[in-house]
Parts: C-alpha cells; sequence; structure tokens
C-alpha cells in the first residue's frame, strides 16, 4: 500500500492492542514492551490533538475587527486586524489584588498565524485609555478550523466593580512579547527552581515534588524535611499515598523514580508543573496494580506569595485499602511555635484543634511567635465523587518525632471500600505571608476571596470617550517597522525538512519557528525541532542562514534553539497539515 494518507503512514492503537497480545502470547516479552512504548507514544499524538471540555469564555465568534473599534484606539493598535471583549466581574464584595485569571479562548483559524506572538490583552481605564497588560498563552490546540487556549492575566478590581479587557490578534508580523516579571524558572522537565519576589521553590530532580522552600523575606526562613524519609529522597509536601489493605505496604507519588507522565507551562504569569500516574510501591515493580490513579499540579504566580496545588484520586476499580493521605506536609527543625486551624465557616483560630472540629478542618498552618514567619495551607476545594467517606481531618503538631512540624490529612480511612468511578479532588492555597498581630481577618479574607472568584465573560465594547496614548505594537511590528520581515517569513517557506523527502514540508507551515526579529538588516529566528532525539539544529538551522543571507538588505542572520514549549501537532498550519496527510 502506497502511503498518500496519514493512516497509511503510521498504525492504529488498535492494531498495535493486537501486535502486543499476538508478542504476549508467543512469549515475546521483550517485543511486546516495544509495542508497550509504541502504543504510548500514540497516545501522546492522540492527546495532543485533544482539546478540553472546557466551554469558552469567549467564542470563536466572538469578535470585533480592529478597523470597527473608535478611531484613537484603532491607531493604538496598528498592525492587528481583530479583538475580543470580555467583561471581568468582582460580586462577592471585596477588592482583589492581581488575581490570576485562567481562561480559555477561541479563534478562527484564518484570522491568527501564531496564537502565543499575536494575542496581546489591553485594559479600559477610567479616562478610555487602553493600556497593555501582561499576558501569557498556553496550551493551544487546533482542531476543525478553530484554534484554542488558555489566557493567563492577573486582575484587579474594586469591590463589585466590572472592568473590560480588549484580547488583540491577528498580527502575522507580531513578535514573542517579553514582558518584565519577577517570576522565574530554573532547569528542565518538572525538576525545577521557581521564584518570585516573595519565594523560592525547588521541585525534586527525581519526581517532581515540592522538596525546599525559602522565603524572600530578610530572615531567609528555609522549609525542609530532612533525614533518608523511607528510602525516596525528603520533601516538605508528602502526599498523595495510600496504604493497602491489611496493612501489607504503601503506594506512593513519592517513590517515582521519575514521573510516568508530567507536563510544565513556563511564563512571565504562571509557572504550573502538572504530574500524573499511578503510585509505585517499596518494592516496584514486584507490585503494580492500576487502581488510583493520582494527578497533582502545583501552580505558581508572578508577584503573588502563594501558589495552588490540585489534586486528583480516581479510583478505575473496584477496591479496599486501610487509609489514604491526600496532603500532608513536614517541615524539619523548630522554625514555628504556633498552630493555626480553620473550621468549617471559614473563621481562623490560634492554638490547638479541639476534639469536636478534629474533622472539620479548612485551613491548617504555623507561625512563629517572634519573626511572624507563617506557613498556612488553605483547603478552597476538598470534596469526593460516588464515595461518601470523605474526612476534612489532619490535625497539626508542633512536635513531629525527629523532625519539628507535620500535619496528614488521612481523608479516607477505617477500610474503605472504593468502588470504580469514584474520585477524590482538591484545590488548596498555600499562604507565605507573615501572620502579623490581629492577622486573623487578613487570613479570613484571603481564603473568602478564592472561594469566591472573579466572573469572568465576553463582552461589548465599553461606552466610553475613547482616547489613545503610545502603541501596542513594539519597533518590527509592523511593516512600517519591519519592511523586511514579511520578505523573511517568505524565504523561510522556502526552507524543508528534507527529511520528509516527497513533500512541501517547510519549516514555517511544519510550525518549527517559534519567532522572527529584523532589526536595521540583522536577523535572529527563534526556532525548534520536532523532538528531542533531532537535537542537531544546525541540520535546519545552516540552510535558513544561507537562505536568509540571500536577502536585499539582511546583514546578518542569527539562528536560536528552543525546547520551550514542546513542539506537538498544533503548530502545524492548514498547509503543514495537508502535507501530513492529516484533515
Amino acid at each position: 500500500m502506497k502511503e498518500t494518507e496519514y493512516e497509511h503512514r503510521t498504525d492504529s492503537l488498535e492494531e498495535k492492542m493486537e501486535l502486543l497480545q499476538s508478542a504476549l502470547e508467543d512469549g515475546r516479552l521483550d517485543k511486546a514492551l516495544s509495542f508497550a512504548d509504541s502504543m504510548r507514544q500514540t497516545l501522546k499524538f492522540e492527546r495532543q490533538r485533544q482539546d478540553s471540555v472546557d466551554a469558552p469564555v469567549s467564542e470563536v465568534d466572538d469578535f470585533v475587527a480592529v478597523s470597527d473599534l473608535p478611531a484613537p484606539w484603532v491607531q493604538w493598535a496598528n498592525g492587528w486586524q481583530f479583538c475580543k471583549v470580555i467583561a471581568v466581574r468582582e460580586t462577592a464584595g471585596m477588592a482583589r489584588h492581581r488575581m490570576p485569571l485562567d481562561i480559555k479562548v477561541a479563534f478562527l483559524e484564518e484570522h491568527v498565524t501564531d496564537l502565543r506572538r499575536e494575542v496581546r490583552v489591553a485594559v479600559v481605564s477610567d479616562s478610555g485609555i487602553l493600556q497593555e497588560m501582561t499576558s501569557q498563552v498556553y496550551g493551544d490546540v487546533f482542531h476543525e478550523g478553530i484554534r484554542t487556549c488558555q489566557l493567563v492575566i492577573q486582575a484587579s478590581l474594586e469591590a463589585n466593580e466590572c472592568r473590560h479587557f480588549l484580547i488583540f490578534y491577528g498580527n502575522a508580523l507580531a513578535e514573542l512579547p517579553a514582558y518584565p516579571s519577577d517570576l522565574r524558572v530554573d532547569g528542565e522537565g518538572f525538576g525545577l527552581d521557581i521564584s518570585n519576589e516573595h519565594f523560592s521553590a525547588r521541585l525534586s530532580r527525581q519526581m517532581g515534588q515540592l522538596e525546599r522552600l525559602t522565603y524572600g523575606s530578610r530572615l531567609g526562613l528555609e522549609l525542609y524535611a530532612g533525614g533518608p524519609g523511607h528510602g525516596e529522597p525528603p520533601n516538605i509536601d508528602w502526599a498523595h499515598d495510600y496504604l493497602s489493605s491489611n496493612r501489607f505496604q504503601k503506594f506512593r507519588v513519592t517513590n517515582w523514580e521519575t514521573c510516568p507522565d508530567f507536563e510544565v507551562v513556563r511564563g512571565p504569569l504562571l509557572v504550573k508543573v502538572r504530574r500524573w500516574g499511578f503510585p509505585h510501591c517499596p518494592v516496584h515493580p514486584l507490585f503494580t496494580p492500576s487502581r488510583m490513579h493520582i494527578d497533582v499540579t502545583y501552580s505558581f504566580y508572578a508577584g503573588l506569595p502563594w501558589f495552588i496545588k490540585d489534586g486528583r484520586m480516581d479510583v478505575v476499580k473496584d477496591f479496599e485499602i486501610d487509609y489514604l493521605r491526600d496532603d500532608e506536609w513536614v517541615f524539619s527543625g523548630y522554625a514555628f511555635d504556633e498552630m493555626l486551624w480553620m473550621d468549617g465557616d471559614g473563621k481562623l483560630h490560634e492554638g490547638g484543634v479541639p476534639a469536636e472540629s478534629a474533622n472539620d478542618l479548612w485551613g491548617i498552618g504555623f507561625y512563629n511567635k517572634e519573626s511572624r514567619e507563617a506557613f498556612l495551607a488553605l483547603f478552597i476545594e476538598h470534596r469526593a465523587e460516588n464515595f461518601d467517606g470523605l474526612y476534612h481531618a489532619g490535625s497539626p503538631t508542633l512536635h513531629y518525632s525527629g523532625h519539628g512540624q507535620l500535619w496528614s490529612r488521612w481523608a479516607a480511612r477505617n477500610g474503605p471500600q472504593f468502588k470504580k468511578g469514584a474520585a477524590l479532588i482538591q484545590r488548596n492555597a498555600y499562604l507565605t505571608t507573615p501572620f502579623p498581630d490581629g492577622g486573623v481577618d487578613g487570613v479570613e479574607s484571603f481564603y473568602d476571596s478564592l472561594k469566591h472568584p472573579i466572573e469572568v465573560s465576553s463582552g461589548a465594547l465599553p461606552g466610553t470617550d475613547a482616547k489613545s496614548e503610545g502603541s501596542l505594537a513594539r519597533q518590527g511590528e509592523t511593516s512600517d517597522t519591519a519592511p523586511l520581515k514579511s520578505a523573511v517569513w517568505q524565504a523561510l517557506r522556502e526552507v524543508q525538512d528534507v527529511m520528509l523527502y516527497t513533500v512541501d514540508a517547510n519549516v514555517v507551515d511544519m510550525g518549527y519557528i517559534y519567532d522572527v526579529r529584523v532589526r536595521n538588516g540583522a536577523v535572529e529566528v527563534l526556532m525548534t525541532m520536532p523532538h528531542r532525539g533531532r537535537p542537531k539544529f544546525e541540520f535546519i538551522g545552516q540552510p535558513i542562514r544561507e537562505r536568509l543571507g540571500k536577502l536585499d538588505g539582511v546583514s546578518d542572520v542569527t539562528i536560536k534553539l528552543t525546547w520551550e514549549p514542546e513542539w506537538n501537532v498544533n503548530r502545524l498550519n492548514n498547509e503543514g497539515r495537508k502535507a501530513m496527510g492529516i484533515e
């Protein structure tokens, strides 16, 4: 069969499952392992193509032509063709400062070239001036002529205020924006060091768990867990885990030798590290049950003294355990000498937890009476699906033997029977600000603000006296300031990935080019390679350099490689999809 369509050029998951079964029947476990790995790659590809089930805040048809905006705004947004209007409302009667909004937005394919380069966000000021805001795009997906993405901004509003934001897009000459930010990230994969002005977080290089937290205050408090753990590297965050029935062995995500699966989002407003898989036992792979799937995400934000952990434990078959823990923190040493806890009504208390409140805890923490340094966990969401035995327990202790401070939330215990389809879901916020005298009200207000998120919806242009000040475009983002750039992009379409022999697999349609900058005849191209099995980017970089060097007006060409974000099928445009045989 000649390979003329996508289905001819690969093998389906169903075919690979049959081949795997055949290899098992033949006793060829080596070959079966190869099929299992190939199936995994197919699943990764299918997952790239899968859009989230969340509805976009702004649907694909909710847009305004920039030319239809008030004249001062048209001038300000010169170079961009379209915009979307969203309304952001504070409805809980409390002021908000830099609250993160992570929204899904949809765009027509023909209106946009590259969302990460083109999307810009402006807020309408009280005086009618558009002011650009720091924004971040991630998770872009191309499906059936529609591109969607997650868009992150931070909103500050007064109590009961409504503000309008304009999302601009449709500028093929746009460059990747470089917004100033205190959010820094070092490392690769899931083993990262993440910091902002308030703290530095270190994630384990082995399995991505939060290992250390260093405060940015003058005292530089460092929270860590010492000792050998239970054979795994110690972390301050020890969840999630469960003890099997009859107390035989414990299954933990901290026993992963590496993350089974993970994804990382990096940007000026948000660094997100998500990891998922089945936990491992102390003698893995002697026992490898696939019964409870665990999914954990850390989210760190620019300029904010708190971070979020989302967790989910899904039961995929009926089974019994002894107990499970879904939030456990250990701090070695004695940095803290007072305890804090929050009741079911959102009221914060100092001191120990009384017996009558031990099973209804919605916040736990510690602080130091002298330095006022503190660490608080606030449980924004903690619920179960198809399971009735959830405990909101886990009283803190100041004197955990051999360490210091500890809390451990035993969310299910006393030998619970889990049924397939049950799930335990949590969202926790961890606050690192000092706990001043009389600081109860501040913590309660913060907790309340997270329990009542800001409302975001598609909106109409506000009725305001539009004014213009400055411009959205930077140097090189319009034809006036970069007359060479269109010619550079066109020339790049003549550079092929010649490992695809018989089709037009040029580096633009294939999505290898992330950014192009042209300054006084000097061209800088930021590119990627399709996967890390081809790290020698000069194989394509040198042909790019040679082709661009032939353009009139080009004096120098610099090629840079990036692996962030990782290339995937959504980088292909329509022409690239046709070349690959993907409908």
